[in-house]
This record gives structure tokens, sequence and C-alpha cells, in this order.
């Protein structure tokens, strides 16, 4: 029996570059939609010169962009103008990431598309939106994450800045579009039409802030870096033990309790200082005294094995390496290796979203990522009509120009 996927089927043009937009559309690939990766002439995505790389073929590429089909095409000329245009008429979705307007001189903007197929979802990421004050600014990942708060509240507290250790400010907005994309999708059965989607990435950090704006909203306290603290239970960090750290997490009073009996902190059941959570947090400094001088008596892996025999929420604070040895992510498929021409066999991280209808050695596209203009003639020729030497010639003009 064959497995379909959920958007087996859909078509989408892939107009964007680096890594949000990549994002987004890696993550409909996965879910089974046919990815057409426009890409310019000679050096295609910006993020092919990104390392690390094996053999001049770049893994940063790979991990983004792996399930895709590239096309080379100068949409600056009448002929890529022409065979973009034609594209856009027989698919599902277009995908773009460049500055809001670019697409609108080139003739390419949602109000003339939606003209020539009016199912179309078009899909605009961008650092700050179609519209405000900020729309024409450039962007990246830590502009971002500076202006949407989240480098205020990451760090130790009156320490210098710290960015995120990765992409947020890219990856989210990719993780929104992908979204938006299916809800336009699904509006489009009930309506018949597509529609735009407008992304940004400075929203996407805000909507994501949870209790910095909560508390902000109800309180007026501005947060700050609190390290590896959580603002609002306690509880909940890493504590040092004696060679290394361990993470504890108590969300209530039955776990801070049997925390106490299982370190030999029974008396601080009953301590007035810690009797909820709210005074646990009013107290956060006293309190995480009193248990390091406990947690630093044994090692990580000691304390691992008494605390997750009680049950109790924990875990070591992982180095990149061990995630290619752990167990769980192993059993659900988040390493997987990909062949990739020029590498030869290379783990990527894997899907996260599970459905019971795909089994786990199709939660993957097949393909690996392309390489540059790899299935240009073969889109020209099913896609667009061209003839063989037609396709042919366009390659050769555009592939290395």
């Amino acid at each position: 029996m064959m497995t379909q996927k959920p958007l087996d089927g859909i078509k989408v043009l892939d107009f964007t570059n680096v890594l949000a937009g990549p994002y987004c559309t890696m993550m409909l690939a996965n879910m089974g939609a046919e990815i057409y990766k426009f890409e310019r002439p000679g050096c295609g995505d910006d993020s092919r010169a990104y390392g690390p790389h094996i053999n001049g073929e770049s893994v940063y590429f790979l991990s983004v962009n792996r399930g895709k089909k590239s096309i080379v095409c100068n949409t600056k000329t009448e002929e890529g103008r022409a065979a973009f245009l034609k594209m856009a008429e027989k698919v599902d979705v277009l995908v773009e990431n460049i500055k809001p307007g670019a697409m609108k001189r080139m003739g390419l903007d949602y109000e003339t598309l939606k003209q020539l197929n009016p199912r179309l979802v078009y899909v605009s990421l961008s650092g700050f939106g179609q519209s405000g004050p900020y729309s024409q600014r450039p962007a990246y990942d830590m502009i971002v994450q500076a202006l949407g708060g989240i480098i205020s509240i990451t760090g130790e507290p009156g320490g210098n800045p710290v960015r995120v250790g990765m992409s947020i400010g890219d990856i989210i907005p990719g993780m929104f579009a992908a979204f938006g994309t299916v809800n336009a999708l699904f509006a489009r059965e009930r309506t018949g039409f597509g529609q735009k989607v407008d992304i940004a990435m400075l929203d996407c950090q805000v909507a994501i802030l949870e209790n910095a704006v909560a508390k902000y909203s109800a309180t007026g306290v501005v947060a700050g870096p609190l390290g590896s603290r959580h603002p609002l239970i306690t509880p909940f960090q890493a504590f040092k033990t004696s060679d290394s750290h361990v993470i504890i997490a108590c969300g209530n009073n039955n776990l801070f309790n049997r925390l106490c009996n299982i370190i030999g902190l029974e008396q601080l059941i009953d301590d007035p200082r810690f009797t909820t959570n709210a005074l646990r947090t009013e107290n956060v400094g006293q309190l995480a005294e009193l248990i390091q001088t406990k947690t630093l008596e044994k090692t990580t892996s000691e304390w691992l094995e008494i605390l997750l025999k009680a049950d109790l929420p924990s875990a070591p604070i992982n180095t990149i390496d061990k995630l290619f040895l752990d167990p769980q992510l192993a059993a659900r498929n988040m390493l997987v290796e990909v062949e990739q021409a020029g590498i030869g066999k290379v783990k990527v991280a894997g899907n996260p979203i599970k459905l019971s209808s795909v089994p786990p050695e199709d939660e993957l596209p097949d393909l690996p990522a392309p390489q540059i203009g790899e299935h240009t003639k073969e889109i020209l020729m099913e896609m667009l009509g061209y003839s063989e030497a037609d396709a042919e010639r366009y390659f050769e003009e555009n592939h290395l120009h």
C-alpha cells in the first residue's frame, strides 16, 4: 500500500535564498510538496558558499534544501521572466524572501500573478514585513533577535549581550511561513482562491516571547537575562555537579517536595521561604545555593540515575556530538543519512512532524539537495513545453553566467 504525504501533488515555486525561505520550503518538501528552487546562474543560493564544505559541497546548503529541484533562471532577462511567469501559472504556491517592493518592480508581485493564477498562494518572507516604517530595512537573524527583544533576555545577569546559539531569527519565521502556507491552502479548498501570506521575521520574534511580554503587560517589569533559570518556576535551572551540570525542573509542589526528600533537604519542604512556587521564585538565590551544596556531592551521571528513578524531570546538558549517539533521537529518526552527490553519506536533522500515515523511512524526501540548475532542462521540457534542443540551449546560456 502506497503512503501519501499530506502535500503530495502540491507544487511550490521557491524563489528564496539562505535560510528563512529555504527552511519554509524544506518543511513543505518534508510533507510531500514538490519544490522548484529558482537559483541565480553561476552562484546559486548564497548558502552554497557557507561552510562546512565537503569536497566543495556545502553541508549547510544540503541541510535546508534537500528534496528540492533546482532551475537556473535570471528573471532580469525576457526569457527568464517569461519562464518564471509560466511556472507561476502552473504551481500552487510561490515563496519569496527578497526585499519588499523588489518583486513588484520586476512585475512578479502577487497582484500581477493572481491575475494569471487565482489559486496561487503567494508567501512573502522579509525582515519587517510588507508594511510599516521598517519595511525597507535590511535584516538578518542577529538584527531581529536584537530588535525583537530575544537578546535582552538571553545570557547571564549583568553579562554582555548573547545571541541565541542558533538562527532563531530565521528558522522561526520559516516555520510560521510553512504554517501560513498550509492554512492558505486549506482556505483555498473552501473558497477556490489563493491569497498572499505576509511573514515578518521581527513579528515572529515577538510572537514567541511568551512570559516576557505577559510579565511586562501585567506588572510593568522589564524582563532581563536569567542564565539557565526559568523566570516564573523554581527550582528550574542548571546546577553544578562534581563534574559538570545537571538540569532540574520542578514545576509544582509535589515535584519540589520529592526533590527535597531525594537530595537530603527534607527541612526545606516546610520552610516558609519555599512553601509555594511564588515564594521559591522570590527566594530563588537562597534556594539555589542550598540545592547546589547537595548537587556538588555527586557526578551528573550519578544524579541522573537518582533523579530519573524518582521520575523527576532532569537532564544533562548535551554537547552536539552526544546528539548523534542519543538513543531517543535514533528511535525518532531525528538524525538521518542522506546520500549527497560529491559528498557521499552525511547526517542531517530529520523531520520532527510524525504522522501515523507516513512510515518513518518515508518521513524525508527521497532526493538529496540539488546541484545548481540540476533540473533545469527537465523542468523546462516537462512544465514549460521546451523542446530538448531549446532546453539545452537555455541551460548552456544560463548555467555558468
